[in-house]
């Protein structure tokens, strides 16, 4: 029996693997989620929460994929019309707020009181850039339950828990691997620099948003 088991978790190793690979693959990338952590990162403000709901919101959403919620968003364009809207105006309206401090005067530094946000604003912040993206649905849920549901009823699982261990893994080394760059954000032009960045972004993805119909 025991190495029945044995033998099962082996083979079932290559499929964590694979989702592993796969959920890195749809997280790396440059969006409004992973500038707003990276952002978050480097001034060391409420990193811990902001990782948590990353990491715990993919969960959850590739949790209904494998469970068959993808067909169900397949199947619900109006709902998607409205995410897609929502978070447009949510994002053009962030990288606004975010080209106004990059062309603003004040001086923001890691780890300083200027201009903190609460946490309340962080959490509220980081749940919108999560769940009012049309495209987490369809990449998170859709794509990722249907390439999981490919490898079996033991398979899936294995394959979500390694998808979902991806964007743990991602999100903590990007919030916490932020603060590596502190120094280069002691000076108030890299600022200027990242909000910059940060507002092409966040107005590119809302422009986006809107086009892709």
């Amino acid at each position: 029996m025991a190495l029945a088991s044995a033998t099962a978790a082996t083979d079932l190793l290559p499929v964590l693997v694979a989702g592993f690979g796969v959920g890195l693959s749809l997280i790396v990338a440059i969006g409004a989620q992973n500038a707003y952590v990276l952002r978050q990162g480097v001034r060391a403000e409420h990193v811990l929460p902001i990782v948590a709901i990353c990491a715990v919101s993919d969960a959850v959403l590739i949790l209904a994929g494998i469970s068959g919620i993808g067909a169900v968003v397949e199947r619900a364009p109006a709902a998607l019309t409205v995410v897609r809207w929502a978070g447009t105006a949510f994002l053009v309206g962030y990288g606004l707020l975010a080209a106004r401090r990059a062309f603003g005067t004040q001086s923001l530094r890691a780890g300083n009181g200027g201009g903190a946000s609460t946490l309340r604003t962080a959490v509220l912040t980081v749940l919108a850039m999560t769940w009012l993206n049309p495209h987490v649905y369809l990449d998170t849920v859709l794509l990722l339950g249907s390439i999981a549901n490919t490898h079996g009823q033991s398979g899936r699982w294995s394959f979500g828990a390694g998808a979902a261990l991806a964007s743990l893994v991602w999100f903590t080394a990007l919030g916490y691997g932020a603060r590596l760059l502190g120094r280069v954000f002691a000076r108030p032009v890299a600022w200027r620099v990242l909000d910059a960045l940060i507002a092409v972004t966040m107005i590119t993805i809302g422009v986006a948003l809107v086009l892709d119909t």
